[in-house]
């Protein structure tokens, strides 16, 4: 097994911890710091036996006993940030904190009552999907159980004044890429821990999933403009490598969805389009199941972004390869 990577941030006095995750990605960054009661993690990482081992051999570099964590703070519920927590607190007794709306979402994708497993291969099919992606859904979404479990015992983080390992950060709250998600702002070290909310060179994922957030770009894009009046020295993104290039990043990420929006609408100017069309256009098909997921639920996040801002209308057309009436975009 390859060794785990860490850096010291010295004049942050935060050690960023690089976890092992799927491809394309390769790793998750989590953050570690030692405050006078214990010490905090952020984001732990996905589990599965490999990142367990990379944890223990992180402690023991770091001279850390399990029983001095006393705290983990997640961003979000997404497995490679959230996926961990219970499995630490078992080993650790440490709290864990979360958003209230974060929470719900992990129950909504996990929980004893979730079905989202069952309903979003039908709710892609509904909007064009053919069947050769669609059947692979329901054991892609079921593959993810086990880097979740067991669940952690959850107290929750109000937006707003956080304290936690002896550091003051302000909890903001934003949604788009994952409802509830949480940044935390050091405003006396001008850092920021922006989990998946601002990412470098690469552009968060926006998704619409059926009973989740209906409205996710437009929450993404007001996360950005309430992040930009912040000052911020460095930023501490949930992937890849710690930022100075915050504020023009947030513009960045703006433009590009600005961009996008625009190459749908341009799209739709001939006849009316599923959002599975519109996907295969934009990102192609030589990738798997897990992109694919991804570019569809972002393709509808876009295209229900300019039916809300009636730049575009939903309609309905026959699929000609299932002979079946499908939801469909038109200008």
């Amino acid at each position: 097994m390859k060794l785990p990577e860490w850096t010291m941030h010295e004049e942050e006095q935060i050690v960023q911890v690089k976890i092992s995750m799927s491809y394309p990605l390769r790793w998750v960054n989590s953050y570690l710091w030692r405050g006078e009661t214990g010490v905090v993690i952020v984001d732990p990482g996905p589990r599965s036996e490999q990142t367990e081992e990379e944890w223990r051999i992180v402690w023991d570099a770091l001279s850390i006993a399990p029983n001095e964590i006393t705290d983990i703070v997640l961003t979000h519920h997404h497995p490679d940030h959230y996926g961990l927590a219970g499995w630490m607190q078992e080993q650790t007794g440490a709290k864990v904190w979360m958003s209230q709306r974060a929470h719900q979402e992990a129950e909504f994708m996990w929980g004893k009552t979730a079905d989202i497993n069952q309903v979003l291969p039908d709710f892609f099919r509904s909007h064009g999907m053919t069947e050769k992606w669609a059947e692979q859904l329901f054991s892609h979404m079921e593959s993810f159980q086990p880097q979740v479990t067991p669940f952690p015992r959850v107290q929750y983080i109000e937006e707003g004044a956080f304290e936690v390992g002896g550091r003051k950060f302000q909890a903001i709250e934003t949604a788009g890429h994952a409802p509830g998600h949480l940044s935390f702002y050091d405003p006396e070290r001008e850092l920021i821990l922006c989990g998946d909310a601002v990412l470098p060179q690469i552009s968060p994922n926006v998704s619409l999933l059926p009973g989740s957030d209906p409205e996710p770009l437009l929450h993404f894009l007001e996360g950005l403009e309430r992040m930009e009046g912040l000052e911020v020295r460095k930023a501490f993104p949930g992937h890849r490598h710690p930022m100075v290039s915050y504020q023009s990043r947030l513009g960045t990420l703006k433009a590009h969805h600005g961009e996008r929006l625009q190459q749908m609408e341009k799209m739709l100017t001939g006849q009316p389009l599923t959002a599975f069309e519109v996907c295969v256009a934009l990102f192609g098909e030589k990738f798997g199941i897990h992109q694919m997921r991804f570019a569809m639920a972002e393709t509808l996040a876009h295209l229900y972004e300019l039916v809300r801002q009636d730049r575009a209308k939903v309609c309905q057309k026959t699929d000609e390869d299932s002979k079946r009436i499908v939801i469909a975009f038109r200008i």
